[in-house]
């Protein structure tokens, strides 16, 4: 009897993976004569490289990979600019770019979902452009914080609507829509699967798709137990009575907050008396909450050596993540376990975040955001 190696076991492997259903991406990149470029597939665990070819002539090329059972993505890569792309048969892919704008100004053949992808890229980059440009106007005190603040919700609020009733809900079975709940602006989910019930409709709408046509891919599973997770963390408990404990009540009415900061000590909103206050309700694993920290950065820069102190209640359901974005921040920074529904926020009547309040020295809440036309004129007012 023959005795097989386990080098003979793998390379037989190897040939049988390689001689099952394909798909093929192929095309041309203009002007890249010598530089590499890749073939690289978006998992979730990361990028994973699958092949590579340097570039002659008219930039042709061709990569062939076993066909996924599943819809799965993937991107070509050179330099370090990108073309995403996802596979879910056996399919050929034409894509044909210039290097100078090759994520942006490809053209892309066979595959109607990796044109939605396109779609969305495109939406995703002018949106970033758009809140970069917010910014500069705030730097250059060409806006207020209080335009700033209601310039990114319009934004953000029309982008998800748009993505929302054109890519996810109309077509939530496909690659595309898996595709438009997984982007990003500043590196934070523009779709929050964690902390807002809207969003938690569309993975949940995508999950079932998925679910029903592949039960077994990892992919199902993953979206799957992020619906849940997400799920949990904004039911609404069960409707009581709102109560306050008469403690939390000083006597010129303000309803304290004592909650545990990073480093675990409890710190009281009332023991800030004799400095203005900038109460700030927020979500930092929220598109918005980077833009906003550094609005609140800038504005703590100024006047901190005034008086002013700020005192953040992050609602985020991630406790291990705000840690981490809260630990440099100069201010006093603590975390609501109970999220959207806590009693702090139903206290203040939060309405959406962020949600700005401010205090005077006397511990007297004098504005809430609505009602902040200037918020730096505001703050200067109670210094």
């Amino acid at each position: 009897m023959k005795k097989v190696t386990f080098a003979a076991l793998a390379a037989l492997t190897i040939t049988a993976c390689s001689s099952g259903p394909k798909f093929q991406v192929n095309g041309d990149v203009s002007g890249a004569d010598g530089k590499m470029l890749y073939l690289e597939a978006s998992g979730l665990e990361g990028i994973v490289p699958l092949d590579s070819v340097k570039l002659k002539g008219e930039g042709t090329f061709s990569f062939k990979q076993p066909r996924p059972e599943s819809p799965e993505f993937y991107r070509l890569r050179i330099d370090d600019k990108i073309i995403n792309f996802s596979v879910d048969s056996i399919e050929t892919i034409q894509i044909k770019a210039p290097y100078v704008d090759f994520s942006t100004a490809y053209a892309v053949e066979g595959s109607e979902n990796s044109n939605k992808i396109k779609e969305l890229t495109l939406k995703q980059i002018r949106l970033q452009k758009e809140v970069d440009d917010l910014l500069a106007s705030l730097r250059s005190n060409r806006i207020g914080h209080d335009v700033f603040e209601d310039s990114l919700a319009t934004l953000l609020n029309n982008y998800k609507e748009d993505v929302k009733v054109n890519y996810i809900f109309a077509a939530p079975n496909t690659a595309a829509a898996y595709f438009a709940l997984f982007q990003k602006l500043n590196n934070y989910l523009i779709f929050d699967p964690l902390n807002n019930k809207d969003d938690v409709k569309c993975f949940a709408a995508v999950a079932t798709s998925l679910n029903n046509s592949f039960p077994h891919a990892v992919r199902s599973k993953n979206l799957y137990n992020i619906v849940i997770k997400g799920m949990k963390n904004t039911r609404q408990p069960q409707t009581k009575a709102l109560e306050i404990p008469q403690d939390k009540i000083v006597e010129t009415g303000i309803i304290d907050i004592a909650l545990r900061d990073v480093k675990g000590n409890v710190r009281k909103l009332t023991d800030l008396k004799g400095k203005v206050v900038l109460l700030d309700f927020s979500v930092f694993q929220s598109p918005a909450g980077a833009p906003h920290n550094l609005m609140l950065r800038e504005l703590y820069n100024t006047y901190a050596k005034e008086g002013l102190e700020i005192y953040q209640v992050s609602l985020d359901a991630d406790e291990h993540y705000w840690k981490t974005a809260a630990d440099n921040l100069p201010w006093v920074c603590v975390r609501d376990g109970n999220g959207v529904y806590s009693t702090n926020v139903a206290v203040y009547n939060v309405r959406q975040v962020p949600s700005i309040f401010l205090i005077n020295r006397n511990n007297e809440l004098k504005l809430r955001g609505e009602d902040i036309k200037d918020l730096e004129a505001a703050v200067k007012s109670l210094l």
